[in-house]
């Protein structure tokens, strides 16, 4: 379906009363000046340039007036696509509305017993609160903060604590195991959930190295480890050690090359996280011993040292901006916990309370659209131009999303920046692409726009094994991409 406003006055003029000068006659001399050309129409120029993308699949894009809702254009409004990553737009309202923009994630470092002589009588727990941004830095500070304390010894175990968050193995348990965006989720993260993987030809063979590096520090992991293998694929293969939650890997020597690095994913982060704790505590003098994970947080326990994370706003911000999975799924976990009162149990339920919330009426309106995540990884989720679109006119012109989002610049065919400023989010996986947020014309009024675009008959026909990068989506996505941004300049200009 196709709707602008140009259509709907043309139908009302086709209604006005014929003149009534009728039988008036006209002067035979010509004019001097030929009649001014008709203003473009809005409808003509965005079907042209959507025909002109010569896309393959399905396109769905509304724009429409930021303050009043009314849509100007829109070609498939209701054709339901993945978002890809403009869902963790919504995540970040849904954030916004049930922790507050002002909202903390801590971690802290929880002792169960006393100090005494700086020696801790009892254990030790690193108790994660579900920051998705801790880094090794972070937790080197909180090693630091026990030494300044003046503790110098353990007595009983080092614990860790993940359960603020439920534990996701990966957020899209479709994608290959060695893909650094598809983490692990729990409520103890370190480094997103990603460890570091180096490896540097010695002769004819590899020196190889995992560690976790962050924050100015490179300590060594034990938890993750690393083994070249003779085989010619897969390129990578994970196994888990049951016993002791050790993610050992495996890499095709003849995948390797001269040389090189690449993040891999963590499956039990807090395990991770405790092995990087215990070496940087040690670098402080303080001995503990191997990191156990606990189901529970034991009463009674003193605080030895903690540390808060950024507001909201700015977590959200940063994840707008490089669109971080983890921050998305730990964001709409911890929200949905809020909105449903008692803590998800898996990510698929998480997504539903989203879905819930997105389409209440206190929500945002959102009837044809629904989530299986927070990061838009899965692409079971669907959502509708039309849907996006009321999402972003509740939200505001000025809301807390739209000043979230990245500001985007464009320039023109010359070079020149466009008359405009765009704050959007972009969305992208294997021949999907989408891009929704705000316009600010030069001179004009602001406008909401969505575009969605997916080939799901390709998606579907990608191999397996094939996902990283398969034949043809680099193509259709820069088309894709090129149409969106070209709709945005062409609506700002005449819309």
């Amino acid at each position: 379906m196709i709707l602008t406003r140009r259509s709907l006055l043309a139908g009302l003029a086709g209604t006005a009363a014929q003149p009534v000068w009728a039988n008036v006659s006209i002067s035979p001399r010509p004019s001097l000046r030929p009649p001014p050309p008709p203003p473009p129409d809005l409808g003509s120029l965005s079907l042209g340039r959507i025909a002109d993308a010569g896309l393959s699949g399905e396109v769905g894009c509304v724009v429409a007036d930021a303050s009043s809702g009314e849509i100007l254009f829109a070609f498939e409004p209701d054709k339901p696509l993945p978002p890809a990553s403009t869902a963790k737009a919504i995540t970040a309202a849904y954030g916004f509305d049930m922790l507050g923009p002002g909202f903390q994630f801590e971690t802290r470092v929880i002792g169960t017993g006393p100090v005494r002589d700086g020696v801790l009588d009892g254990d030790l727990i690193l108790a994660g609160g579900g920051a998705p941004g801790l880094s090794t830095g972070d937790l080197a500070e909180l090693s630091a903060a026990l030494k300044a304390a003046g503790l110098r010894a353990v007595t009983g175990s080092f614990q860790v604590w993940a359960g603020a968050l439920p534990w996701v193995p990966e957020i899209d348990p479709r994608q290959p195991d060695h893909l650094g965006y598809n983490p692990s989720v729990s409520g103890l993260n370190l480094n997103y959930n990603r460890v570091h993987f180096e490896w540097r030809k010695q002769g004819a063979d590899y020196t190889v190295s995992m560690d976790a590096r962050g924050g100015g520090y490179t300590p060594q992991v034990t938890h993750s480890r690393m083994q070249v293998a003779g085989r010619s694929s897969p390129l990578f293969a994970l196994n888990t050690d049951t016993a002791t939650g050790r993610e050992s890997w495996s890499v095709a020597r003849g995948g390797l090359g001269g040389g090189g690095t690449r993040w891999l994913p963590v499956r039990n982060s807090a395990l991770y996280a405790g092995d990087v704790f215990r070496t940087l505590a040690r670098s402080q003098g303080i001995d503990l011993s191997t990191a156990k994970e606990v189901a529970s947080l034991p009463g009674g326990g003193v605080v030895l040292a903690s540390l808060p994370g950024p507001p909201l706003v700015d977590v959200a911000k940063g994840m707008l901006r490089y669109s971080t999975n983890l921050t998305a799924e730990a964001i709409g976990l911890r929200a949905s916990a809020g909105f449903t009162g008692k803590a998800p149990l898996s990510l698929p339920e998480s997504g539903a309370a989203m879905s819930n919330w997105a389409s209440s009426p206190n929500g945002l309106g959102m009837q044809a659209s629904h989530f299986v995540d927070h990061s838009g990884l899965g692409d079971a989720s669907r959502v509708t131009a039309r849907d996006m679109v009321r999402a972003l006119v509740r939200l505001g012109p000025d809301g807390a999303l739209r000043r979230a989002m990245r500001e985007i610049t464009l320039k023109r065919d010359d070079g020149t920046r466009a008359p405009l400023q765009l704050y959007a989010k972009t969305g992208t996986l294997n021949f999907v692409s989408a891009l929704c947020g705000h316009i600010r014309p030069e001179g004009g009024a602001p406008l909401v726009f969505a575009v969605v675009t997916a080939d799901l008959a390709r998606r579907a026909a990608i191999p397996k094994g094939g996902e990283e990068n398969p034949p043809g989506t680099r193509t259709w996505t820069r088309r894709s991409r090129a149409m969106q941004f070209d709709l945005v300049q062409l609506w700002a200009q005449h819309a």
